[in-house]
Formats: structure tokens, C-alpha cells, sequence
């Protein structure tokens, strides 16, 4: 299947993965691909019925078994350095009434 990802910017590119590919599978190769620190992405699923954070204890779930499908469309987000900071980051998506930290 291949999926669109849309980066931070609002550059979109595409990933190929198997059909039985996970969340992690998906990290990995995003990471692979765009050259970013794997351990750092953040992905939110856009479908019909709502959007969906993707959470560390579902990166080993399937990506069928979230309705991702050929042509899905996932977000994609960086968590903040770990620099002692105790700045909070939101992201915000009001058209969908999404947010999270």
C-alpha cells in the first residue's frame, strides 16, 4: 500500500509499505526515507469518522486494523527535544477540534 504524509511545512510525499505493515514499520521507514530521528515522530490518521493520535503502545498495531488503507492520508509531527524544558508544547487543529501535547 502506499500512504501520503504530510510534514509539518505542508510537504507531502508518499511511503510504500507491506500490507501487514505497523506503526512502527510506518516510523521506520518515514524516518528512513526523509532522513529524521524516528524516535521523534508523531503521526496523526485522518479518516472519516476522526482523526487519531497515534500513541507509543499502538506503534505495533497494524495499519489495516486502523482503516489505513492505500491513499490514506497521516500527519506527521516531531515531539520536542528533550532539553530540560518545562515549556509544554500543543499542537492545535481547530478545524478538527484535535489537540494534543
Amino acid at each position: 500500500m502506499k500512504v501520503v504524509v504530510e510534514i509539518l511545512t505542508g510537504a507531502l510525499f508518499y511511503v510504500q509499505l507491506n500490507n501487514d505493515a505497523t506503526f512502527a514499520d510506518l516510523k521506520r521507514d518515514i524516518a528512513a526515507q526523509q532522513n529524521l530521528p524516528h524516535d521523534r515522530l508523531i503521526l496523526c490518521l485522518e479518516n472519516s469518522q476522526n482523526n487519531h493520535l497515534i500513541i507509543r503502545h499502538e506503534e505495533e498495531a497494524s495499519l489495516i486494523d486502523f482503516g489505513i488503507r492505500d491513499g490514506s492520508h497521516i500527519y506527521l509531527f516531531f515531539s520536542p527535544l528533550d532539553d530540560g524544558s518545562v515549556n509544554d508544547v500543543v499542537f492545535a487543529n481547530p478545524e478538527h477540534d484535535l489537540f494534543f501535547m
